[in-house]
């Protein structure tokens, strides 16, 4: 079976051990030289750079965010992750399960930096890249694309052993014949990981997975098929593709092909902003409208700036609440026009806001727009007005 060592990035006909070095990191899998669409993760990506830039944190718990009782963890270090705390979790909550963690500020600019750094790595491989976040993306390294004429595998092994020497981090890689597939190999075995998913086993590994593993399927839909009776993938694989639209709509046209290990979406460099938004969590819980709508309309403002410096507008305002007990309420509301208007954007987003401030405590609020398009488009102006 072909092979290759993660170490010395030589690749061999078959074995265990690397011929050359004796490493064994090695991984091995019948389509390794075939496959071309990668995703690439940091692991645990802001607590790797604290830990690289502190070398006495290595050994230690490490929880990325901001200390107090209204913080939530960023990022948790796999020491920390043992005791329990993940991102997204409440800071006290988190330091409840891992008292002798250490908490570490974000240092946003820092990261963006690395991950910058990073990204020339990736660039020297391949200008097909599509990042997600700072600290993941999608690489194509098919042949009219990748810019060195070796197999994906080898240079997606170099790119991980460059990215550790030159960055100071590890990174997870997933390669396979898809984005949808790709995503869910660099999952398998982090951190420093480098899996494969074939076409040969594509469809009956996916036959024993969770509806939820299916890229889409959220809680929500997983809950609504659960009740359906649909609790794995290969439940969908049996049902024709007709069934599916008539019972989920388009969407079972997407169950449908994810199902059987099928994803067209291509590697997209640099993909255009789907929404802007802000947000602020507040010290103490708040219940009261007036206090509310005085936290909503700075958030207005700065949406507004930041649509007029990239120059777009949104046709769809959106409003977000968090509950004290963690509970996220969206309502969003689509104009007749795009704006990028500060006045506007506040009341529109005021009017969603005073259908839910009904005394319940909330401890976050946010305000954004949806559905961009060009600035020029915004706010035409009423011919009749004076």
């Amino acid at each position: 079976m072909p092979a290759l060592c993660r170490d010395c990035c030589r690749p061999f006909k078959s074995g265990d051990d690397c011929p050359r070095c004796g490493s064994t990191r090695v991984v091995a899998h019948p389509e390794l030289f075939d496959l071309t669409i990668a995703h690439m993760d940091c692991d645990a990506f802001y607590a790797s750079v604290e830990k690289r830039d502190n070398p006495s944190l290595a050994d230690k718990p490490v929880i990325v965010g901001h200390a107090g009782g209204r913080g939530v963890v960023t990022t948790a270090c796999y020491v920390a992750r043992k005791f329990g705390p993940r991102s997204a979790m409440p800071m006290f909550k988190a330091l409840e399960l891992c008292p002798h963690a250490v908490v570490v500020p974000p240092d946003m600019a820092k990261y963006k930096a690395v991950s910058a750094a990073m990204r020339e790595l990736l660039l020297k491989a391949t200008p097909l890249i599509e990042p997600l976040s700072l600290d993941e993306a999608y690489l194509d390294l098919s042949p009219e694309h990748r810019l060195v004429d070796r197999p994906p595998a080898i240079l997606l092994a170099r790119l991980a052993r460059a990215v550790e020497r030159q960055v100071g981090i590890t990174i997870s890689i997933g390669l396979s014949y898809n984005k949808f597939l790709a995503k869910m190999a660099s999952d398998r075995q982090k951190p420093r990981g480098f899996s494969v998913i074939g076409r040969a086993e594509a469809v009956s590994m996916l036959a024993q997975m969770p509806v939820s593993a299916i890229w889409g399927v959220g809680a929500a839909t997983a809950s609504r098929m659960a009740e359906a009776g649909i609790d794995t993938i290969g439940q969908l694989q049996q049902m024709p593709e007709a069934e599916l639209l008539a019972r989920f709509g388009k969407f079972g046209r997407h169950l449908f092909a994810m199902a059987r290990g099928q994803d067209s979406r291509p590697v997209t460099p640099d993909r255009p902003a789907k929404s802007v938004s802000n947000e602020t969590t507040f010290a103490r819980d708040i219940r009261g409208f007036d206090d509310l709508r005085a936290a909503l309309v700075p958030l207005a403002d700065k949406v507004a700036g930041r649509l007029a410096k990239a120059d777009l507008a949104g046709h769809t305002v959106v409003m977000k609440l968090k509950t004290a007990d963690f509970r996220s309420l969206t309502r969003n509301h689509r104009l007749a026009e795009p704006t990028r208007r500060a006045d506007i954007i506040a009341g529109v987003a005021t009017a969603l806001l005073e259908k839910e401030a009904d005394g319940r405590a909330f401890r976050l609020i946010g305000v954004g727009v949806t559905d961009l398009c060009p600035g020029g488009m915004a706010d035409p102006p009423d011919l009749f007005g004076l």
